[in-house]
């Protein structure tokens, strides 16, 4: 086997283990709701955000948190720009955008639903890239 043929296979080999960590790494995409484009997770259910988050902590915990199941994610994992992993009070992994955890909402029933947008008062809010 050549030299060059050899480095060659070792490049596509290294460029192809890096797309699929990258593509793995992606936590959410964006999908078309009656309120717009919005963040859903893998099974097509719409993301939101809550007010009383700070920056990177959930305040969203206990029964709070079965209304509002946190978007999982696993210790250690790595987004792209943007997207970070915070650490709940219970020490689950959640993944945020822009430092803020993000949650679907146990009443929404099928994917594309958005009926959290605006609940407790406008503190929840739907997702947005």
């Amino acid at each position: 086997m050549s030299k060059t043929f050899l480095r060659l296979a070792i490049a596509v080999g290294a460029l192809s283990l890096a797309t699929s960590a990258f593509a793995d790494s992606v936590p959410a995409k964006t999908a078309s709701t009656s309120k717009g484009e919005a963040f859903v997770n893998g099974s097509g259910m719409t993301l939101y955000t809550f007010d009383k988050d700070m920056e990177g902590k959930s305040a969203c915990n206990g029964p709070c948190a079965t209304n509002w199941p946190p978007l999982k994610a696993d210790a250690g994992s790595k987004g792209p720009a943007g997207w970070s992993v915070v650490t709940r009070d219970d020490g689950s992994a959640q993944w945020a955008y822009k430092g803020k955890p993000l949650y679907t909402f146990a009443k929404d029933s099928k994917p594309g639903d958005t009926t959290g947008d605006g609940f407790l008062n406008g503190a929840w809010h739907i997702a947005k890239p």
